[in-house]
C-alpha cells in the first residue's frame, strides 16, 4: 500500500512523522502549517529587504560596492541557513526554535543575491517572484482538485528525478573547485535553458508532494510541533523554486 507520508523532499522524511505517538488533543492541523508557513514567509521578507537595501545603499554612492557591502550577510546567511537546516532535521522537535531562525538567514541570503541579479537585469526580481507564487497557486489548485494524483509511481518519478538533479548540482560544485565549469548548467545556450526549466518543473512538482505529506501528516495526528517542522520542509522547496526561476530568467535577459 501507498505511503502517503512521503515526500521527495529531503527535510520532510517519513519517520519524521512516524515516532510513535499516540491521539492527543493538541495535535497538528493543516491550517496551524499554513499559519507558520505565512510567518517563515514573513521573516523570508524581513531579512531579504534588510540586504537589499544594504545592497543598493551601497551602489548608490559607489556602484562597485554592492558586493562589498552584502558579502558577509551572504555567507552569514548561507552558513547560518545550513546549520539551522541540520538542526531542524535531527530534531525536529526544536522547529518551532529553528524553523524561524532558518527563515531569517535564508532571507538575508535571497535579500543580496536577489539584488546583485536585480543590478545586472532590471526588474527580474519581481518578475521571479511572481512567477514562483504563480507556479505555487497553481500547483496547489492541480493538487486540491485531484488533477495532479500523488501515486506510488509519481512520487518515485518526483523523487528520482529530485536526486539526479541534486547529484549533478553536488558534481557541479566539485568541479567548480578545480577550475572546471559545466557550461551547460550555468550558460545561455538552449541546452542549459531547457535544464533549467526541467529544474523548475521538478520543484513544482516536489511542491505536490509536500502538500500531500502536509495533509497527510495531520491527519495521522501528528504533534504539534510538526507544523513548524512542515512550514519548514514547504518553505525549503518554495525558496529552491524562486532560485531556480531566477536563474532561468536571468539565463533569457543575458540573450538579449
Amino acid at each position: 500500500m501507498m505511503n502517503l507520508t512521503k515526500s521527495s523532499n529531503p527535510v520532510l522524511k517519513e519517520k519524521t512523522f512516524n515516532t510513535g505517538y499516540t491521539a492527543q488533543s493538541d495535535v497538528m492541523t493543516v491550517n496551524g502549517t499554513v499559519n507558520k508557513t505565512a510567518l517563515m514567509l514573513l521573516l523570508v521578507i524581513a531579512g531579504a529587504v534588510f540586504t537589499w537595501n544594504k545592497f543598493f545603499e551601497a551602489v548608490s554612492t559607489n556602484p562597485e560596492a554592492g558586493l562589498a557591502a552584502v558579502g558577509p550577510w551572504l555567507a552569514v546567511g548561507a552558513i547560518g541557513g545550513f546549520i539551522t537546516v541540520l538542526v531542524t532535521v535531527f530534531r525536529p522537535k526544536s522547529s518551532g526554535i529553528s524553523a524561524p531562525i532558518y527563515a531569517v538567514f535564508e532571507g538575508l541570503f535571497l535579500g543580496g543575491i536577489s539584488a546583485i541579479f536585480e543590478m545586472q537585469y532590471s526588474g527580474i526580481v519581481m518578475r521571479a517572484v511572481m512567477l514562483t507564487l504563480a507556479v505555487f497557486m497553481v500547483m496547489l489548485f492541480l493538487y486540491r482538485s485531484g488533477i495532479i494524483k500523488v501515486t506510488q509511481k509519481f512520487m518515485m518519478g518526483v523523487f528520482a528525478a529530485t536526486a539526479g538533479i541534486a547529484l549533478v548540482y553536488f558534481v557541479s560544485f566539485i568541479a567548480g573547485m578545480f577550475g572546471a565549469e559545466m557550461s551547460f548548467l550555468h550558460g545561455n545556450s538552449n541546452l542549459s535553458i531547457g535544464i533549467s526549466l526541467v529544474v523548475v518543473a521538478v520543484a513544482a512538482l516536489n511542491l505536490v508532494l509536500d502538500f500531500s505529506f502536509i495533509e497527510r501528516a495531520a491527519e495521522s495526528g501528528a504533534p504539534k510541533y510538526m507544523e513548524w517542522y512542515g512550514a519548514f520542509g514547504l518553505m525549503v522547496t518554495l525558496i529552491w523554486l524562486y532560485l531556480e526561476i531566477l536563474r532561468l530568467l536571468s539565463k533569457l535577459a543575458s540573450r538579449d
